[in-house]
C-alpha cells in the first residue's frame, strides 16, 4: 500500500447525477473521499477550482493578485493563464475511496511521502524508460495538476501541492499528491510489483 493514511481517491466524470452544489472546496471533498466517503457533486465552492474544472469562464487573475502571491497584476495574470483547464464535459463528479473491486475511475489521486512518490515515478518509467515530465506552479494542485492535467493528457502527474489545498484540506506537510489516469493504471501497477524496493 503506497499511502500511509486513508485511501486513494477515485474520480469519475459522469453525465448523470444530481445537479448538486456544495460550498466545500474540491480539495476538501477529495480529503473526505480519502477517509471513506462517497461524494457526488456538480459544482463546488472554490473560485479557482470552478475555473479549472470548467464551471466558470472568469479568470482568477484578480483573485491571485489580491492574494499577495504575485508582485504585479501582470504576473498574476500570467499565472492564471498558465492554469490547466479540464477539457472533459460532465454533469457531475463522483469521488470515492479506491479499494479492491472498486468501480472504474477516470483519475486516481494519492497522497504520498516523497519516497513513495519516487517509487510511483519509477513504476511509471518501468516499461519504456521515459522520465515523468510535468509543469508545476504551486497553484491549483489538486484540481489542476492532479485532476485536469491527467484527465486531459492521459498521463500521470505529481504535484508538490498549493497554498489553498494545504490550508483548507490540511494534508500532511510530508505528503505530495500523485494522480494516475485510468489508462496508465495497469502498467504502473505492473511496474510497482517489478521494480526493486528502495532499500533492497
Amino acid at each position: 500500500m503506497l499511502m500511509d493514511r486513508g485511501y486513494p481517491v477515485g474520480l469519475k466524470f459522469t453525465q448523470t447525477g444530481p445537479a448538486y452544489r456544495t460550498d466545500r472546496l474540491f480539495c476538501e471533498l477529495i480529503q473526505q473521499a480519502r477517509q471513506g466517503e462517497t461524494i457526488t457533486f456538480s459544482e463546488q465552492g472554490c473560485p479557482v477550482g470552478a475555473y479549472v474544472l470548467g464551471r466558470d469562464t472568469s479568470s482568477p487573475d484578480e483573485y491571485y493578485f489580491n492574494s499577495g502571491r504575485y508582485n504585479s497584476k501582470e504576473s498574476a495574470t500570467r499565472a492564471a493563464e498558465a492554469l490547466p483547464r479540464l477539457e472533459v464535459r460532465y454533469s457531475s463528479i463522483k469521488l470515492f475511496s479506491v479499494v479492491e473491486n472498486t468501480p472504474d475511475f477516470d483519475v486516481m489521486l494519492l497522497f504520498l511521502s516523497p519516497e513513495k512518490a519516487m517509487r510511483l515515478v519509477q513504476a511509471f518509467s518501468y516499461h519504456d524508460g521515459q522520465p515523468l515530465a510535468f509543469i508545476i506552479g504551486g497553484t491549483a494542485s489538486v484540481c489542476g495538476d492532479c485532476t485536469a492535467v491527467p484527465a486531459n493528457t492521459g498521463r500521470m502527474c505529481v504535484s508538490l501541492g498549493c497554498k489553498g489545498s494545504r490550508k483548507h484540506s490540511r494534508y500532511g506537510d510530508n505528503e505530495l499528491i500523485a494522480a494516475i489516469p485510468s489508462i496508465q493504471f495497469k502498467d504502473i501497477c505492473e511496474g510497482l510489483v517489478a521494480i526493486p524496493g528502495t532499500f533492497d
